[in-house]
């Protein structure tokens, strides 16, 4: 009888993956002609929940082909270049193989002596997107698993900075009617409830206002509480937008809060030799969330948290049981779990090391400035067509319009939207999904695939007019 280690380390299954990866590569190739979405109708879903776990087990290559056929092929494919839908993570290939090699030695990154070499990729790496930031030899942070996980790890670190135990029920923090919802919920987690929380209004360009932001601070200490953070985006997730970073920076310094700059999406931009002056500013904030699963092209679970100060980090997530004694490090060499929260952790940032090391810092900015362009494109093409309202231009790859007939009330206009989206959808030529901007129901494209072209942007939006014109003719008539 096969025993558990027999199992574990079994060729059979090194076969199995090698064969896996080959049909893989292959099939890949194929890519650009397929349906942005292969959708699991109600009989597939009743056919997985009927899999139940066998006593005894079976063949290898029976359930990895079951897994292909039955679970993986299922989904959108948001490695499309016409998955414009959310803000995808178009993954490259280099990244992909740095994530084999990392999970098939399987490292254990949570302290510097488990994997010292792999440990000091990371930091040297964390150093490097500091000072693309503008931050000081001080500075440092680290691999998480995404911007959710990045922010709170960086707001906890606001908290116990500004505020002590016994204040922290009185403690407020800042964001904007456009910041990302992760960040809410994260404070919410940290002890800041919902009613400590002041959701600033946005100006017509979807970036938070200044003058209110004041005036919320000074009504909150004149009310006796506790400001201590406001949080900036770079590259809101509706719009793109980059709230002005240089007036948070001041209004922060002027009362001594903590900026945090969610920039989960567009500190990307960092990168770009032509575009990086839009985040001027961002050199002066506290802290910074960055996603390199986004627009750094990497799988996912590879985001960043940067802090200006590492000793901020230090103070809030030390620890030291006597089961870790023996991993003690110098004061050079540090343990991810003394600087957030996960004791046990992967080794996220050796893939977006690949990916630098193989392709360099240049070729990235250069996909990134591909972004900008290809959401130009797409907004050329949709002025040329009268019925079109752009809500949002375009900006950081991201475009907001909407179908608006004149004769239409604002409920048929966001019904019509919403079924133009849909009609993309189940065409499958292209993601394209809704949002809501002022009250109205709008399209949105986020076009940051470095092999999307701006045929693919032209014809998609050419394929939505044509929708428009089948779906408006339909509601005239009804």
């Amino acid at each position: 009888m096969m025993n558990i280690h027999e199992i574990v380390l079994n060729t059979q299954s090194e076969r199995v993956a090698v064969e896996f990866i080959q049909k893989f590569c292959s099939e890949k190739q194929d890519l650009y002609d397929q349906k942005i979405l292969k959708e699991a109708d109600k009989s597939q879903i009743t056919k997985i929940k009927n899999m139940s776990i066998p006593e005894k087990g079976r063949s290898i290559d029976s359930v990895v082909n079951e897994m292909i056929k039955d679970i993986y092929q299922y989904r959108y494919l948001t490695n499309h270049p016409r998955f414009l839908g959310f803000i995808p993570g178009p993954a490259s290939t280099i990244s992909w193989l740095g994530d084999i090699i990392t999970s098939a030695y399987n490292l254990h990154a949570g302290s510097f002596m488990n994997c010292p070499t792999a440990s000091c990729i990371e930091q040297e790496l964390i150093h490097w997107f500091c000072s693309q930031a503008g931050y000081s030899n001080e500075a440092g942070g680290l691999f998480v698993s995404g911007g959710s996980m990045a922010n709170m790890t960086a707001l906890c670190a606001a908290r116990d900075k500004i505020l002590t135990e016994n204040q922290q029920h009185l403690g407020v923090a800042y964001v904007s009617d456009q910041t990302h919802s992760s960040v809410a919920k994260g404070l919410r987690i940290i002890g800041i409830s919902n009613s400590r929380i002041r959701k600033i209004s946005t100006d017509m360009n979807f970036r938070m206002d200044i003058k209110q932001l004041e005036c919320a601070i000074q009504s909150d200490i004149a009310e006796g509480l506790i400001p201590f953070a406001v949080i900036a985006s770079v590259g809101t997730t509706n719009t793109g937008s980059i709230d002005p970073l240089e007036e948070i920076a001041f209004l922060c310094k002027q009362y001594k809060l903590w900026m945090h700059v969610d920039g989960a999406f567009g500190a990307s931009v960092l990168l770009s030799k032509k575009y990086k002056h839009l985040l001027k500013g961002i050199e002066n904030s506290d802290s910074i969330s960055w996603d390199a699963h986004k627009w750094l092209f990497q799988t996912y679970g590879c985001g960043m948290v940067l802090v200006k100060d590492r000793t901020n980090l230090v103070n809030s997530y030390h620890t030291n049981p006597e089961y870790l004694k023996d991993l003690e490090t110098e004061d050079d060499c540090i343990n991810a779990y003394d600087i957030g929260m996960e004791l046990t952790r992967p080794a996220r940032g050796l893939k977006l090391w690949l990916t630098l090391q193989v392709v360099g810092s240049d070729v990235l900015g250069e996909a990134i400035e591909h972004g900008f362009l290809l959401a130009e494109w797409a907004e050329d093409e949709l002025k040329k067509n009268r019925e079109v309202e752009i809500l949002s231009p375009a900006q950081l790859a991201i475009i907001n319009f909407r179908y608006a007939p004149q004769t239409f009330t604002e409920e048929q206009k966001d019904a019509l939207n919403q079924m133009i989206s849909k009609k993309m959808l189940e065409d499958g030529y292209a993601g394209v999904f809704t949002t809501e901007l002022n009250g109205k129901k709008v399209l949105r494209i986020c076009a940051i695939h470095p092999d999307a072209t701006e045929y693919d942007m032209r014809s998609t939006v050419e394929r939505l007019n044509q929708y428009y014109k089948e779906i408006y003719q339909s509601m005239k008539e009804e």
